[in-house]
């Protein structure tokens, strides 16, 4: 029975552990809320652009090419997914700051 008990607490805690949400440090999840990034996009999960996770997955993306992505977005990139808007009014300091986190995701 304890054998049973130990057995079914380790499952449980692998599946917590691998559904796990990344946690965004609180100066870049400051700037995303300040940018609204979070409106469309989720670190882990597809909201109504791609998680940032995935952005990583698909393409090994260096800082200064998302800031570009930021400022001109290319639909061709990720179909299935409405266009992204410019954001043009994200500074550029913010935006590679923001960048430079999103490629450290795995």
């Amino acid at each position: 029975m304890k054998k049973s008990l130990l057995t079914v607490a380790v499952v449980l805690g692998i599946a917590s552990v691998s559904k796990a949400q990344t946690k965004i440090p609180p100066d870049i999840e400051k700037l995303l809320q300040k940018n609204t990034c979070l409106a469309c996009h989720k670190v882990d999960t597809r909201l109504v652009g791609p998680a940032y996770v995935e952005v990583m997955k698909k393409k090994k993306y260096k800082p200064e090419q998302i800031v570009e992505l930021i400022y001109k977005p290319n639909p061709k990139n990720w179909e299935g997914y409405p266009p992204m808007a410019a954001l043009t009014n994200v500074p550029k300091e913010e935006a590679l700051k923001i960048a430079k986190w999103i490629t450290t995701l795995k």
